[in-house]
């Protein structure tokens, strides 16, 4: 079968290939894929290449497919798999396979499996580990964002507190405690905001920094009703200007600092501002990945020798986090379309995916059965004065608090 994606033959080379994929095993599933939302993780494999650690050595005679947030529906089925999966089956898949203590995964790692792609293989382990699950829902892209809002998820379930003289932690943020998210409003701390307002560990105070105004008030219009709603004071600060932003976000709290610290960049300032805000027992989680191997910032070891402050990070989440981003998702107490901002087809992907941290907005798009430039969801009336398809779109979106949905998704792939 021909199939057209998005690979990778080496550091700063994304090529858009047409090629033959081989016939599947027995052991093997045929997949049609239909979204993938961009992260800005397949941005630092692409520009690192083989320095990237999940990315093979001989990538260059072996191209990878791009992208692991993805969905779609199931075409053909290895025999071993027969008796549970079907085609036509839609699928929802956890990247983060962790298998036999390797570090590949789909988007990195494999020649004919990966998210930027019309059709992909599914290779044995994924159904053996257990990675591949039916997806019941009603749009694709709920499906696709399942796994950036797992990595979220799991985030959330591994920090940890102690007590004093009990060597024992109590996993997960501290209920009814008081969570700081820093550089909080790209789309990774958009789907954990809305996951903190719907989780059953829930905070009794969110405090949200970022130095991007319009990006702040997206989010202060996004969720300051639900949060009301839950019962949780949530503030949303500009930190931008601030001569001393650690007293500011410390006296918000009543100066005792907070339990749980997210900081989603992966910046120095960032990260030492987050030490500086833990209160007593406070868990700092590094959620976003440095490029550079050599990254490090400064960390206040008084507070971890006398505070018992402590640090931790993540990197994806698993399969039971995956799954209950769907029920979330399906029981409509969470929306990660909150987290995109920009729509494109299969066409615009690489350059998406190589100017990442250079695009304004949040999580972007991908469709990958059509051709459409990477436009913004507030872009859509605009667009439609050269484009009158963009019309319906438009009137779709905005009747959704101008966010994306399966209606918009619906409209997409019946007039593109």
């Amino acid at each position: 079968m021909k199939a057209k994606a998005l690979r990778l033959h080496g550091a700063n080379d994304l090529r858009l290939d047409e090629f033959e994929l081989p016939e599947i095993t027995d052991d093997e599933i045929l997949v049609k894929v239909i979204s993938d939302s961009v992260c800005m993780s397949t941005y630092k494999c692409a520009i690192l290449g083989t320095n990237h650690k999940r990315v093979h050595s001989d990538v260059a005679e072996h191209p990878a497919i791009m992208g692991h947030e993805f969905a779609g529906e199931i075409v053909q089925v290895g025999k071993n798999h027969q008796d549970k999966f079907k085609p036509g089956m839609r699928f929802a898949q956890q990247p983060a396979l962790n298998y036999k203590g390797t570090m590949w995964s789909p988007g990195y790692s494999y020649e004919f499996f990966g998210g930027d792609c019309t059709y992909c293989i599914i290779p044995a382990e994924v159904m053996e580990l257990g990675c591949l699950m039916e997806y019941t829902g009603k749009a694709f892209y709920e499906s696709s964002l399942a796994e950036p809002m797992s990595c979220c998820i799991g985030a959330f379930h591994a920090s940890y507190h102690t007590k004093m003289g009990v060597y024992h932690h109590e996993m997960g943020i501290k209920e009814g405690g008081k969570l700081c998210m820093l550089a909080g409003v790209g789309p990774m701390g958009l789907g954990s905001i809305a996951y903190a307002l719907c989780c059953d560990r829930r905070p009794g105070t969110i405090v949200v920094t970022d130095i991007n105004e319009a990006r702040l008030q997206r989010a202060h219009a996004l969720f300051d009703e639900q949060a009301k709603k839950a019962g949780i004071s949530l503030t949303f600060v500009n930190t931008a200007n601030m001569e001393n932003p650690a007293k500011y976000l410390r006296d918000l709290v009543g100066g005792t600092g907070y339990d749980d610290v997210f900081a989603f960049a992966p910046i120095a300032s960032v990260v030492e501002l987050a030490s500086a805000v833990l209160g007593r027992d406070g868990c700092l989680n590094f959620f976003a990945g440095p490029t550079d191997n050599q990254f490090s910032a400064k960390l206040n070891y008084y507070e971890v020798h006398y505070g018992s402050t402590h640090v931790m990070g993540t990197t994806g989440g698993n399969t039971d986090d995956l799954i209950e981003s769907l029920q979330l998702s399906a029981a409509g107490k969470l929306n990660p379309a909150v987290m995109v901002t920009h729509i494109g087809g299969l066409d615009c992907a690489a350059e998406v995916t190589l100017n990442q941290p250079k695009l304004p907005g949040g999580k972007k798009l991908i469709y990958t059965h059509i051709e459409m430039p990477l436009t913004a969801i507030e872009d859509f009336r605009e667009k439609a004065k050269e484009d009158p398809r963009f019309e319906g779109l438009a009137d779709i979106c905005e009747a959704n608090h101008n966010l994306w949905c399966p209606e918009a998704e619906e409209y997409l792939l019946k007039n593109w």
